[in-house]
């Protein structure tokens, strides 16, 4: 068992909590790091054990345009305050991980800044991918080269390169030695070189016991990247979609579904990285169509199988919407002050806050099996058993309250873990009734001991919003559509060609996907869209490679 089998992570983005400008002038430090020291305490009374906080490092913008691996970005502060504040986050027992960009760099990186200077005769000219001096680019450089997703600002690291990989490789070694951090999350880990990887992953089992590497993945086959060889988890991209998705739309079997498919594809022992908002996607409280849904998903979160991750300020019920695609709004400054009291007053924070300490003391939500007891539209129980002992989760998305009848074995009394409401079993079932909106996590009661207060969090009131109608099929006719609903035909039909992926175009992948996905059955409408929202190229070749 290592740390992170049992961690419950707080995700920050500095620059944006922070209130640092959008635009690093590189001047004088200025120790907005600081300001973070007081969440400290704030992020470890809502049962966070975990932090992950990035880009940290000296960048042009938005800190994915890297300037110095090896500088904490000026509009931030020093390395002294990093150091401090990953000492601080120890001393309150709490684990940290940084954003590691090491798939691109910026213009300003000192090994691209050669190139501009001394063109064919720098030495960095193969640190890039396909750097063509007889092109040109956005910048008119007077020579081209391969960017990351469509921008000229992130230049490609080229990473079958020794040197490059060394130099990295370094960096993570720095890392460990200056700020005594204790993993990394790669950015855009779902296009780098996997060899890459694997280097990566050896200078993580050498530099400190039990060093996490996790990596941004969005789609296809997890376990390509996450296994014993390359990282030890990665981005549950698939349940996060499905969490909202399956509350606004009055559907659970999505989230079924989607446990099955993913479980199926990584096994049952590799844990991923679950959320339900973060930097680059909208924040929950605004996804969701009834507001009164942020218990129930934030409740199946913590008890579904997977490492949980709350997004800074998601606590509190903030929003954040894209606009104008700009992801701004999704990364506001927040000052202490402001929100200090909240755990007091804030329906969304207490829950938060119960839901943390309640999987801090019950291992079965961290290591227990996972098993359907009883799945509809509307509601959903699940047990997480380990040791013969049941943990049994019930939600409710419905505007009425429910009643289920659940096998639940030997145990006699349930507790639920909200609320502090007692229940006995009769012939081996319980009966349990969940208020609309809602739900609960059922303990045995010897697992409530004098460790384990039960807090109710107050009623999250359902906001004045539109909901879509309920389903007035039968549970089994929408299971089905959901499993086997017909494929949405595309505009046009595209040819798969004959030829390595590499030379396919964007469109000729999207279909190689798609006939990949065909042969392991029905291709429904969310998987349709997924395929056909990536349109990066890199994303796409290892995406059609990841199937077996």
């Amino acid at each position: 068992m290592a740390w992170y089998d049992e961690a419950v992570f707080y995700h920050i983005y500095p620059l944006g909590m922070t209130g640092a400008p959008k635009q690093n002038s590189y001047t004088e430090p200025v120790h907005r790091l600081n300001t973070l020291l007081p969440w400290i305490s704030h992020i470890k009374g809502i049962g966070c054990n975990a932090i992950y906080i990035g880009p940290l490092f000296e960048s042009v913008g938005h800190g994915y345009e890297t300037t110095d691996y090896k500088r904490l970005d000026s509009r931030l502060g020093t390395n002294e305050d990093l150091t401090r504040f990953v000492a601080e986050c120890h001393k309150q027992g709490i684990r940290v991980i940084l954003d590691g960009v090491f798939n691109h760099t910026g213009r300003d990186f000192f090994a691209f800044r050669d190139i501009k200077e001394n063109r064919e005769n720098s030495v960095y000219k193969d640190w890039y991918c396909n750097v063509n001096f007889w092109g040109n680019n956005s910048y008119n450089d007077g020579f081209s080269y391969e960017n990351w997703g469509g921008h000229d600002l992130l230049v490609k690291l080229n990473q079958k390169n020794p040197a490059v990989k060394d130099y990295i490789c370094d960096v993570i070694r720095f890392w460990t030695r200056e700020f005594d951090i204790d993993g990394i999350r790669l950015d855009a880990a779902d296009v780098m070189d996997f060899d890459y990887m694997k280097a990566l992953r050896q200078v993580a089992n050498e530099v400190k016991p039990y060093f996490w590497l996790m990596g941004e993945v969005i789609h296809g086959n997890y376990s390509r990247w996450a296994n014993d060889g390359t990282l030890h988890s990665v981005t549950n991209y698939m349940l996060h979609k499905a969490l909202y998705s399956a509350h606004n739309d009055h559907n659970y079997f999505e989230v079924a579904h989607t446990i099955k498919y993913v479980s199926d594809m990584t096994g049952d022992s590799l844990k991923l990285y679950t959320f339900v908002d973060n930097h680059d996607v909208e924040r929950i409280y605004t996804k969701l169509n009834n507001k009164a849904h942020f218990v129930p998903v934030h409740i199946m979160l913590y008890t579904l199988p997977g490492i949980p991750s709350i997004y800074y300020g998601s606590e509190f019920g903030i929003e954040g919407k894209k606009e104008r695609g700009s992801d701004d709004s999704l990364r506001p400054e927040l000052k202490f002050d402001d929100y200090k009291d909240e755990e007091k007053t804030n329906p969304c924070t207490q829950l938060i806050s119960c839901l943390g300490k309640i999987r801090q003391n019950t291992p079965a939500l961290c290591y227990g099996d996972y098993k359907e007891l009883l799945l509809q539209t509307t509601h959903f129980a699940y047990e997480r058993k380990l040791d013969g002992k049941s943990v049994i989760i019930t939600v409710n998305n419905s505007d009425n309250d429910v009643t289920m009848n659940l096998a639940c074995g030997d145990t006699r009394e349930y507790v639920g873990a909200l609320t502090g409401k007692k229940i006995s079993a009769y012939g081996g079932s319980i009966q349990v009734q969940i208020p609309a909106n809602s739900g609960e996590i059922w303990l045995p009661d010897e697992f409530a001991d004098e460790s384990f207060k039960p807090i109710k969090a107050t009623e999250i009131k359902k906001a004045t919003v539109v909901v879509k109608a309920e389903s007035t099929e039968s549970p089994e006719t929408v299971k089905e559509s959901v499993k086997v609903q017909a494929e949405k035909k595309p505009d046009t039909t595209v040819t798969v060609p004959n030829k390595p992926y590499e030379e396919m175009t964007v469109e000729e992948l999207q279909e190689a996907i798609l006939e990949k996905m065909r042969k392991n059955g029905p291709v429904t409408d969310y998987m349709l869209d997924t395929v056909r929202e990536n349109t990066h190229h890199g994303s796409l070749i290892n995406w059609v490679k990841s199937f077996n």
